[in-house]
């Protein structure tokens, strides 16, 4: 059987893991263990798993305009429950100003 492809998920610069193109980022991101990103509904809904990608190419699934409007999306803000990698790529978190008290 042959290996589907992975990319390299980096995160704040320190935590790596793999992520196939049609897995989702937070997802591959908990199956590795790692506990890098904020995990909330996992749908696109709540926000708590906003990432900036610094670094490399995606796509998107449905995401809460709440959450990440067309600007942020221009700016390359993403909600990682959302987020499929093209390529390897680098992200930081990023917090939902709708969540800063």
């Amino acid at each position: 059987m042959i290996e589907a492809t992975r990319f390299w998920i980096i995160v704040q610069d320190k935590t790596r893991f793999g992520c196939s193109p049609t897995e989702r980022v937070l997802i591959a991101m908990e199956r590795a263990g790692a506990k890098c990103i904020p995990v909330g509904c996992r749908g696109g809904g709540c926000g708590l798993c906003r990432v900036k990608v610094l670094d490399g190419d995606y796509r998107t699934g449905k995401m809460s305009d709440a959450h990440v409007t067309d600007q942020d999306a221009v700016q390359k803000f993403s909600l990682a429950c959302q987020l499929y990698p093209l390529s390897d790529m680098r992200v930081e978190t990023a917090r939902n100003p709708l969540f800063i008290r």
